[in-house]
């Protein structure tokens, strides 16, 4: 499914529907009075958050949405029925905003919550409602008011526990596979990911929702590379998982570089609680491993573990250690 995290849309509230002028019109009743019911309310636009959506996508082909009007009064002061609400279902992590695209309205952070987006027109009232002592026979009812309508904007932020950053090619997609139930692309040339992926990892019977996050090249917060469009999805994680190619000629320059991309975008992102990662040390040996780790330490105070994804034992490891990054 084709990944899309912004989508602009129309929404439309039902009308009310129009109260009735109606009379009583029965053999033997001389003054029969009138008898008109009250319209329907019209149905409203409701938006709700699902766990199994991660992607805007459906509101990419179809913009406009509209819910049902209320059914007009009748006769024997029957009211009429009211309008179905319309319940657009969106990814959790979804923000609503005004037409400006820069006034947040809603912001969607649990799982089942709803937010009425636009509220449906009242019913009309019947002639019933107007009869009084000195106007035994009113012909006065009046009509449905319309449904709110608005153009707002659907902005996608993933909420995930952990998201994993670094560097194009440097085993992202691999990791979250290994560790997560999902079904990511892999390949050996930069920038196999182009959208964010997210994967639920279980570990002591405990769920960690896991995000791949595009490659950050040099430059991603001014838009070089894929970095700019989705360096927003890592504000929602709660912890970051920093991962290293230990082949890397200079590791020291990788990770601050990464680190440099995210606090141009935004200094609370470097701050974040960060857990680094030192991958594919399989290609490596121990005493190679050795220097270079002994070398790292000195330029980060951050948590440093190994990984290998062709070994179940490292793997453990990491889903262990990320247990206590997502609380």
């Amino acid at each position: 499914m084709k990944f899309l995290d912004q989508v602009k849309i129309y929404i439309k509230a039902g009308d009310g529907g129009d109260g009735s002028p109606s009379f009583r019109r029965e053999k033997f009743i001389e003054f029969g009075g009138p008898d008109g019911g009250d319209g329907g309310k019209g149905g409203s636009v409701i938006l709700k958050a699902e766990r199994n959506l991660n992607t805007l996508i459906d509101y990419r082909y179809q913009q406009h949405h509209k819910a049902k009007r209320g059914d007009n009064g009748s006769g024997q002061n029957r009211t009429g029925k009211s309008g179905e609400n319309l319940v657009l279902k969106v990814p959790l992590g979804t923000q609503v905003f005004e037409e400006d695209n820069k006034t947040l309205i809603y912001d969607f952070i649990k799982i089942g919550e709803e937010f009425v987006a636009a509220n449906g027109g009242r019913g009309g009232l019947g002639n019933t409602k107007f009869k009084s002592s000195t106007n035994r026979a009113p012909r006065k009812f009046t009509k449905g008011t319309s449904g709110e309508e608005f153009t707002i904007w659907l902005q996608l932020k993933s909420i995930a526990d952990i998201g994993i950053i670094g560097l194009p090619n440097a085993g992202k997609s691999s990791l979250l596979a290994a560790i997560t139930n999902a079904n990511p692309k892999i390949a050996n040339y930069q920038f196999t990911t182009l959208n964010p992926n997210l994967g639920v990892a279980n570990y002591d019977d405990k769920e960690i929702t896991v995000a791949d996050i595009p490659g950050l090249v040099e430059g991603a917060h001014k838009g070089t590379g894929l970095g700019i469009k989705f360096l927003k999805h890592i504000e929602r994680c709660k912890s970051l998982l920093h991962l290293i190619d230990i082949t890397n000629e200079d590791i020291k320059k990788s990770y601050k570089q990464v680190k440099k991309e995210l606090k141009s975008y935004n200094s609370k992102l470097s701050k974040k609680r960060e857990l680094i990662v030192l991958n594919k040390i399989d290609l490596l040996n121990k005493d190679q491993i050795k220097k270079i780790i002994n070398d790292f330490e000195k330029s980060t105070k951050s948590e440093i573990i190994l990984l290998s994804t062709l070994e179940k034992k490292s793997i453990s490891k990491v889903k262990a250690k990320l247990l206590s990054y997502a609380t």
